[in-house]
């Protein structure tokens, strides 16, 4: 073995040629999951935040505020709820960014630090079977506008039942074909697909301004609508949805907290990385969140009920040429976010089964395959089922897995990694025991066990469930650090050792 492994330039490190090329018949290692190269990591703020951009505007995250409009809330309340949630989940987020842009390792890889080599599919598969779940909802938004354009140039294709599962299919191509061409095409589609979508917000909100307009409410009469005691009441109680809600908004990013190492290892610098979020996301999602707010108290003064999805504006437009503008436009806005946040990892997690015999684009592959799987229709079908069914159940169970990461990369590893030996296996230091770190496993199922039971019913943890994200997080936190104490030790690389003895 090469004396030494890896090397820093300027805070940040790569692997040595030497270190590359004797990891090359390693069967953990393959170009996909390889450590980004320093020349590599290309992404300035501005593509950092144009990725969260992307992803931040799209259907599901209008429906974050108009849920809880629909659940009874007011619009003001609904915003402040989105906004809260997604300042909270973004500390996580950018804490578990910096290992990436430091080291250039994925997610995947970066999971075994914690987990083990082989426990490290445990995270890996936890958060890409979510993420399947997620191109699921996401590629039925983009089917449903894949009907809209279709149905502009032949009117009686809209009216097929088959039609919404024939848009769910193209679109699922669509998908497949732009995100094998890796990390390039991504932040190529996020580049110009962030200003496209800053407009088609624009035109959603004065769309339900015109709704409410027309039925003689002015745009004050919205945002002066107050929360419908009796509407929340009959969800569950204004604290439990309060709360639910909080919790739902922080799920809605529990999966980006895990593998943000996916994208971070592509920043140019910590600066990059850590402004390009801060920037792209909070505000962005504040943003959206008012526009799903809006647009849900507008649609219940104009309409009599307060739509939930905001795609159910396309079947109200009656001018095709506009239909097929406002079509398009839910097409790039969902495709930025799927793609980023729903494909790269699940793709990256299948490829770390099996390195050598999986490649990035089977993993994609594998990906859109099982999306077909998932029941799209019933996840998205109601605020109800979208918030208390869906994101609090996987959020509970993610949750303690980006605490663990947090507690033993901050506390633990000292934001110290050995990058060769995560590709070494038995031989390296992260093996642990049998290529998994019990200890790692133990703090997530005690993290994740009474927010699951909550959520499946059990008397007595209904607000536990509804809390689930903070539960979850805080006993995965306090169990691993309780667990990993006696083993607190900070990793020093040969560079490292050379520089300090250099200055002694």
């Amino acid at each position: 073995m090469s004396k030494f492994t890896q090397k820093e330039i300027g805070g940040l490190y790569e692997l040595t040629d030497a270190a590359r090329a004797e990891l090359v018949d390693s069967k953990y290692y393959n170009v996909d999951l390889a450590p980004t190269a320093i020349s590599e990591r290309s992404w300035t703020t501005y593509h950092i935040a144009s990725l969260w951009i992307g992803m931040a505007i799209c259907i599901p995250s209008f429906t974050m505020a108009s849920s809880l409009v629909t659940l009874g809330l007011s619009p003001w309340l609904a915003v402040l709820n989105v906004a809260l949630g997604n300042l909270i989940v973004l500390v996580p987020i950018q804490l578990n960014s910096h290992a990436g842009t430091k080291y250039g390792i994925p997610f995947p890889v970066f999971s075994r630090m914690t987990f083990g080599t082989i426990g490290a599919h445990i995270p890996s598969l936890s958060r890409g079977l979510t993420a399947c779940g997620w191109c699921a909802i996401q590629s039925w938004i983009g089917g449903a506008a894949i009907v809209t354009f279709i149905a502009a140039f032949a009117p009686s294709f809209g009216d097929l039942p088959a039609a919404p599962f024939i848009g769910f299919g193209i679109f699922l191509v669509i998908v497949f074909f732009i995100s094998i061409r890796g990390s390039e095409g991504i932040k190529w589609m996020e580049a110009i697909g962030a200003p496209i979508l800053m407009i088609l917000s624009l035109a959603l909100l004065i769309w339900a301004t015109v709704i409410a307009s027309n039925a003689g409410y002015s745009i004050a009469n919205i945002l002066e609508s107050k929360t419908d005691l009796d509407l929340v009441a009959a969800s569950g109680g204004y604290w439990y949805v309060s709360l639910g809600g909080l919790t739902a908004n922080i799920a809605f990013w529990a999966t980006m907290a895990l593998n943000i190492p996916d994208f971070s290892r592509y920043a140019k610098s910590q600066k990059a990385q850590f402004r390009g979020q801060l920037y792209g996301m909070p505000l962005m999602m504040a943003i959206t969140a008012f526009i799903g707010a809006y647009f849900a108290q507008a649609t219940k003064l104009g309409m009599g009920e307060a739509m939930f999805d905001p795609t159910g504006v396309l079947k109200y437009i009656s001018n095709p040429f506009i239909a097929v503008i406002v079509a398009f436009g839910v097409v790039i806005a969902t495709l930025t976010t799927n793609i980023a946040a729903n494909v790269v990892a699940p793709a990256n997690g299948f490829s770390n089964l099996v390195p050598t015999k999986i490649s990035y684009k089977m993993g994609v592959l594998i990906t859109v395959i099982l999306a077909i799987f998932y029941r799209p229709w019933w996840i998205f079908g109601g605020a109800g089922a979208y918030i208390f069914g869906w994101l609090n159940t996987y959020g509970g169970m993610l949750a303690p897995i980006a605490a663990i990461f947090i507690a033993d990369y901050y506390v633990v590893k000292k934001r110290n990694i050995d990058v060769m030996a995560l590709f070494q296996g038995s031989e390296g230091r992260y093996w642990y025991s049998g290529g998994f770190n019990w200890k790692a496993v133990i703090a997530w199922v005690a993290g994740f066990i009474l927010p699951l039971l909550g959520n499946l019913g059990v008397d007595g943890l209904k607000w536990v469930a509804a809390n689930g994200y903070f539960v979850g997080f805080g006993i995965g936190f306090l169990v691993y650090w309780a667990l990993m104490k006696s083993e607190q030790v900070s990793f020093v690389s040969d560079e490292e050792l050379e520089a300090l003895t250099e200055r002694l």
